[in-house]
């Protein structure tokens, strides 16, 4: 993707943070989108993202104020996300360079702020306040059909939390309607389920409309969550409010932002 940016490039609102919170989930948590940064551009907000081809400086400021608007004065801890199924339990904060490839993250440390990157893919944040642990994950196709969600629940329940009591919110997310696949990509679900065949529907000759939001729920449904709430946020309609891979590489531009979905548990 080498094209010029299209003209006249969004405007954001980069007076607040928007924190778009689960009710479900009663520790200190959100789904952040674009508003409330510092970033320009084709980035224009609150982009977090470290691999993206932003100004430093400006990923670091919007980082900050992330984690202030969420809960202050925590310790953030990210990943180098690859699309896997690894989740990994978390004690402190990994250096920068020195993250380790893993798609969710989970805690018992009060005071650990987990934070999941994503631009079209899945956020799904989870929380046992009994057992005070807390868990994100970052699942895109591959890693939701690879099964991250189940691998969290499982990480989650190594520390003490029972998957009967946790709540699972999913966060903003491309939809159904602007996720035009091949059918290719719908046989390979559909091997491994062919009940997945429902998360699709028809669209133009050759294609289908893939329900991700809809997979992911039904994924944690089949594991044992019994309290899953889905905010039904498309990231691709709403170039004001968030970030999208694909809308980005529709439009020609040679880059895009990354939204953070955070949660953790108070010191």
């Amino acid at each position: 993707m080498q094209c010029r940016p299209a003209a006249g490039a969004t405007g954001v609102n980069v007076t607040e943070v928007e924190v778009i919170r689960a009710a479900s989930i009663s520790v200190p948590h959100g789904f952040l989108g674009r508003r409330g940064g510092v970033s320009t551009g084709i980035h224009a907000g609150l982009n977090v993202g470290l691999g993206s081809d932003d100004d430093r400086e400006a990923i670091v400021e919007n980082r900050r104020r992330a984690v202030a608007a969420v809960m202050p004065g925590a310790a953030l801890a990210t990943l180098h996300q690859v699309h896997s199924a690894i989740a990994l339990p978390v004690t402190a904060p990994y250096p920068d360079d020195a993250r380790p490839q893993a798609d969710a993250l989970v805690t018992d440390r009060p005071g650990l702020l987990l934070g999941i990157l994503t631009a079209d893919c899945t956020p799904v944040l989870f929380a046992d306040t009994q057992a005070g642990v807390v868990g994100a994950a970052h699942a895109g196709w591959k890693g939701a059909l690879g099964g991250v969600t189940d691998a969290t629940l499982d990480a989650m329940e190594a520390l003490g939390a029972d998957r009967g009591r946790i709540a699972a919110a999913i966060g903003p997310c491309i939809a159904r309607a602007s996720y035009e696949v091949g059918e290719d990509f719908a046989r390979a679900f559909e091997a491994a389920d062919p009940g997945n065949e429902r998360f699709f529907s028809a669209g133009r000759p050759g294609h289908l409309q893939f329900d991700m939001e809809a997979y992911v729920t039904a994924r944690l449904a089949a594991a044992g969550v019994r309290r899953i709430e889905a905010l039904g946020l498309d990231t691709y309609a709403d170039d004001s409010r968030f970030f999208s891979y694909r809308r980005a590489c529709h439009r020609g531009e040679p880059g895009y932002g990354r939204e953070i979905s955070l949660i953790g548990l108070p010191g």
